[in-house]
């Protein structure tokens, strides 16, 4: 079951990453609703490359610390991490889930943009899950 659980995660992580990186190299795909915007549609952040890619490498590091603790590849790392580092990814994203109460989240108040309807249908409940999954995985570890 680990492995099943640290396999879907670490794809779910690499596939974030990589529309990242994307992102980061000047795609547009998708990214008009990838970004929480205020009523107006103006967007209320503005990421950059370097915004992008710092993002598509915590991502990409989440899926490799996921392969570690399922036991799937093995790298050393220092044991606070390996105590810890599910409990940290599985808190960023239930926060994500949970949001900041105006454009992100479950409990957002601007719901009626682009973004806002594809975070109610799709972001939040992905980082929800991703936040079950690794507890989850922390458990059975």
């Amino acid at each position: 079951m680990k492995i099943l659980i640290g396999l879907f995660l670490s794809s779910i992580f690499v596939v974030l990453a990589a529309i990242h990186v994307y992102w980061a190299f000047g795609g547009k795909g998708g990214s008009a609703a990838a970004i929480p915007t205020r009523l107006n549609n103006k967007p209320v952040i503005n990421p950059g490359v370097v915004d992008c890619l710092v993002v598509a490498f915590g991502l990409f590091c989440f899926g490799a610390f996921v392969l570690m603790r399922s036991g799937i590849i093995f790298f050393s790392l220092p044991q606070w991490l390996f105590n810890y580092g599910l409990w940290a990814i599985s808190a960023i994203f239930l926060l994500r889930a949970i949001g900041e109460f105006r454009y992100v989240g479950c409990f957002k108040k601007i719901k009626n943009t682009q973004f806002g309807r594809m975070d109610t249908k799709y972001y939040s409940p992905l980082c929800l899950l991703i936040a079950v999954l690794t507890v989850v995985l922390e458990i059975i570890t």
